[in-house]
């Protein structure tokens, strides 16, 4: 836990109480301020009180003398409209921050040259995140991961010299943190999300550039117009900045050509690293993902051998992408964090010959955006709700079985890829949600790596 000391004997609110705000309630109580939290949901709220936590609506709090509403990222600040504890906050003029703000105190209080590397965009995130972190880590650094990529960061150990943090930013986050400051912020893309929380994409692109804005070294994909926009603007107002791109070369910066990642400077490049039978890489979005990395890394002082080791032993994101086993030529992929057709993108776009296993509970659209990646499909195996639809798009221009079920998808996937000869991928990328056979995406995919483990001959690599 990291004490929150910066708001020692300080009157303190908290809004929102699930895990990681009780987790920022007890580090803050944990660093002598004086709490009262409070959560719309009252099991939330009695889950805190049993935690030692001391609770009270916020509606009947005296606002006088209140250092700071800290509110949970997933309650609304601006829009639709402000939850209705930010608004009595702003009547008393009690600033609004979150829980990575606290940590950026803390961090600037205690160790300021720590390296800190922050992570946002619209996609890629965590991938980016997790594969930062293992670098760091393989090359035997003290290294703490949290934020949006699931622990909070108040959970991690406290700042001090020479301990690297590595913090996952979604755009709620930065919203509730204004002196976020890291050592190498990166900014992997924006396309439009999140539009109901920020109201346009220019106010959800602004947030995105707060991060990058306030950092030593500022680390900007520059494939869509919103950041390379970001990226000329920051760099004209004196932020250092090292693009990168996963299609164009640039004069300075990391850049793909082909599986090569290239180094720039000065207008002369030479190759870095190739990500050519990385399995965990696959694919553009992840050369942008390395490169970001590659670029982060090399910002903090990491050398170059160990950049490249840590590519090279990357053992992927759970659910993303992720190589589970394999069988002769056969790859089992499991991507269950594909909820919707633009998620199963990249992994259709990884692969050249795919049994393709598509279905759950459909999202608005579909599957007719795929329609440019079924030439890649061999077969699909079409389960869940979805599976009637799903086979309607198809049609005559991709063979599909209706499974129903996802162990009987995994078994008919892998005797097909096994017939067809040659390298194939087996793929669990649903472009649907989980919720009518399983209670979430990590469960169904835990399910598809079972039913794969249980295959005859499958070597396992997770």
């Amino acid at each position: 836990m990291i004490p929150v000391t910066t708001l020692k004997g300080r009157r303190v609110a908290l809004f929102g109480l699930g895990g990681s705000g009780l987790a920022t309630a007890l580090a803050l109580a944990a660093g002598g301020a004086k709490v009262t939290a409070w959560d719309d949901n009252p099991q939330s709220v009695e889950n805190a009180a049993t935690a030692g936590v001391e609770t009270g609506d916020l509606r009947r709090l005296d606002w006088t003398g209140i250092s700071a509403l800290v509110l949970s990222p997933g309650v609304p600040l601006t829009h639709p409209k402000p939850h209705w504890s930010a608004v009595l906050a702003q009547a008393a003029g009690v600033e609004v921050i979150g829980d990575v703000e606290l940590f950026a105190r803390e961090r600037r209080a205690h160790a300021p040259d720590c390296p800190f590397i922050a992570i946002t965009g619209t996609n890629g995130k965590s991938t980016t995140t997790a594969l930062i972190a293992h670098i760091l880590k393989a090359s035997g650094r003290d290294m703490q991961l949290g934020g949006n990529i699931g622990t909070a960061v108040l959970t991690l150990d406290p700042p001090k010299a020479g301990r690297f943090y590595v913090v996952e930013c979604s755009s709620y986050q930065i919203d509730l943190a204004p002196s976020l400051n890291p050592s190498a912020g990166i900014l992997l893309n924006l396309t439009p999300d999140h539009l109901d929380r920020h109201g346009t994409m220019q106010l959800y692109a602004d947030i995105k550039e707060r991060l990058v804005a306030a950092s030593d070294t500022a680390i900007v994909g520059v494939d869509d117009g919103f950041c390379e926009r970001i990226a000329d603007r920051i760099e004209r107002a004196g932020t250092k900045v090292v693009r990168i791109s996963k299609r164009n070369p640039l004069a300075d910066g990391v850049y793909a050509e082909g599986t090569r990642l290239m180094l720039a400077q000065g207008g002369t490049a030479r190759p870095f690293v190739d990500l050519a039978g990385i399995e965990t890489l696959r694919g553009a979005h992840n050369a942008q993902n390395a490169a970001a990395a590659v670029a982060a890394c090399l910002a903090v002082g990491v050398d170059e051998a160990s950049i490249r080791a840590g590519l090279a032993s990357f053992p992927g994101l759970k659910h993303r992408m992720q190589p589970v086993g394999r069988r002769g030529e056969v790859l089992f992929v499991n991507d269950s964090k594909a909820t919707n057709a633009d998620a199963a993108a990249p992994a259709l776009s990884s692969f050249e010959r795919i049994h393709w296993i598509a279905g759950g509970v459909p999202k608005e659209g579909g599957i007719a955006s795929l329609s440019g990646f079924f030439p890649r499909i061999a077969k699909a195996y079409l389960i869940g709700e979805a599976a009637p639809a799903f086979a309607a798009t198809l049609g005559g221009a991709v063979p599909f079985a209706l499974s129903g079920t996802l162990e009987r998808a995994v078994a008919d996937a892998a005797e097909d890829a096994a017939q067809g000869g040659g390298p194939a991928a087996v793929l669990l990328s649903p472009a649907c949600a989980s919720f009518d056979q399983y209670k979430n995406f990590e469960v169904r995919g835990d399910a598809f790596v079972g039913h794969v483990a249980a295959l005859p001959g499958v070597t396992m690599l997770v």
